[in-house]
């Protein structure tokens, strides 16, 4: 109960024991991807809209991946509450094998497209042209990140969160090194601009998928898939998937889609606010840290214990990690407050850029406890459950029926700063998202064994 929300100790060391390495995880590709921005920040403001709008290819297919990976992971999850290895390995093929066919697609478009790709999010030419030779680079990286991505998910499922953890913050710390070096030409490596960025992003993403795969074929863990694994696989068993996971995959697309779109207005209000908004975002992604820690282990904790028949102790659990989430959220957003104007003094923008950003990160640091509270019923609560078609109907319906009709009308009709135009989208996706999915989740309805009948 949420009486002893305070006092439940075995809650806090369940918690902690499976959010803090992915915390960990998260802070560092954060708070690297922040000093990636603050590299090419450096190169000016059409270096950081061509990265940023190249990035949302790259931004799409990961979101996919997140779908693909987050889909599988509600069986792997509860097989592994079960102590299936043999249904684990099952769900966690196929799961795999949607990852590596999306992945070769996005990299298809990619690289064979790459300024048709940037010509969705702008009109600017300079911005196109300097963006499309770093997309056809970072595409050569998307198999790679496919396999790293799946086989992590799964890993955590099993509460094995060190190892994809340790391997994922060696290959980005060796990205954001080699990408210091090739954007500038130091220790005798050429300057590439942000070309250098791009190579980095690929040796580093071949490094990481190598050594995590390897480690975990030596030392036999439960993703050690081989072909013999999928003999049980069976029409009934892929219908049981999809009816599951399809709609998590839709939903992340869904979503991933709608966030481009968003970016795309973002994009034609001006250069200067493409720059503002990925500066705000990053800045927010490292304080959503935590937040992005706690929900992945809400997930893996309810659906272990969803899995083990512990229904009860999954609903007690679901209540505490949401509330865990909107004390963390409103820490977070104050401290991101009162931090905004030291954190942009470390970029090399424009005053109006800088005041443009000002303002996005004003809104958004007041709304973070909102988004903790979505990222956490939705990721955490209703996916661990099997609630996989009502998360999607929450997480994709208020956005593309008011949040973006309310950018385009702020944007394009009022003419708004694009802080007010973040401030409306806030307002009319989030705010209505919070609403719907807080009495999903008190109802109790999301609550699903989907591994029994199997």
């Amino acid at each position: 109960m949420l009486k002893d929300l305070f006092t439940d100790r075995k809650f806090y060391s369940v918690m902690l024991k499976v959010a803090l390495p992915i915390a960990a995880q998260s802070l560092v590709f954060n708070l690297l991807n922040a000093v990636d921005v603050l590299l090419i920040g450096q190169l000016g403001e059409t270096s950081v809209a061509a990265v940023a709008l190249s990035n949302q290819w790259t931004f799409l297919m990961n979101l996919f991946l997140f779908g693909t990976g987050s889909g599988t992971a509600i069986f792997t999850a509860q097989f592994w509450g079960k102590q299936d290895v043999p249904n684990l390995r099952r769900t966690f093929g196929i799961g795999l094998i949607i990852g590596l066919v999306g992945s070769a697609l996005f990299a298809t478009v990619a690289i064979l497209a790459p300024a048709v790709v940037l010509r969705i999010y702008t009109n600017d030419l300079e911005v196109v042209a300097l963006g499309a030779p770093y997309l056809r680079t970072v595409a050569l990286s998307y198999v790679f990140t496919a396999l790293t991505t799946i086989f992590g998910i799964t890993l955590r499922t099993t509460r094995n969160v060190k190892l994809p953890v340790g391997v994922s913050v060696l290959a980005l710390s060796l990205k954001t090194a080699l990408a210091y070096c090739l954007i500038f030409g130091y220790l005798g490596l050429p300057q590439m601009g942000i070309m250098g960025a791009a190579v980095a992003t690929v040796i580093a993403r071949i490094i990481e998928c190598g050594l995590l795969l390897t480690l975990t074929y030596r030392w036999r863990l439960p993703p050690a898939l081989r072909f013999a694994d999928m003999r049980g696989v069976n029409r009934a068993f892929l219908a049981t998937f999809a009816v599951t996971t399809v709609p998590v995959i839709l939903n992340e697309v869904i979503w991933a889609l709608g966030t481009s779109v968003y970016a795309g207005i973002y994009a034609r209000i001006g250069t200067d606010s493409v720059a503002a908004v990925n500066i705000s975002s990053t800045i927010e992604g490292v304080a959503l840290v935590p937040m992005f820690g706690i929900g992945n282990a809400c997930a893996i904790i309810l659906g272990n214990s969803i899995g083990g028949g512990d229904e009860s102790l999954a609903r007690d659990y679901a209540r505490k990690f949401l509330a865990v989430s909107i004390v963390v959220g409103i820490v977070a957003g104050m401290v991101i407050f009162g931090a905004s104007r030291f954190i942009l003094g470390a970029y090399n923008i424009s005053p109006e850029a800088a005041a443009e950003a000002q303002g996005v990160m004003t809104v958004m640091s007041t709304a973070l406890w909102m988004k903790a509270a979505n990222l956490l019923i939705i990721v955490g609560i209703l996916r661990s459950g099997g609630d996989t078609r009502f998360s999607l109907f929450v997480d994709t319906v208020p956005m593309w029926l008011l949040g973006i009709p309310a950018a385009l009308l702020g944007a394009f009709v009022f003419k708004l700063p694009v802080y007010f135009v973040v401030l409306m989208v806030v307002i009319a996706d989030e705010f209505t998202k919070f609403v719907i999915a807080n009495w999903r989740v008190r109802s109790g309805r999301w609550l699903r064994n989907v591994v029994q009948a199997i």
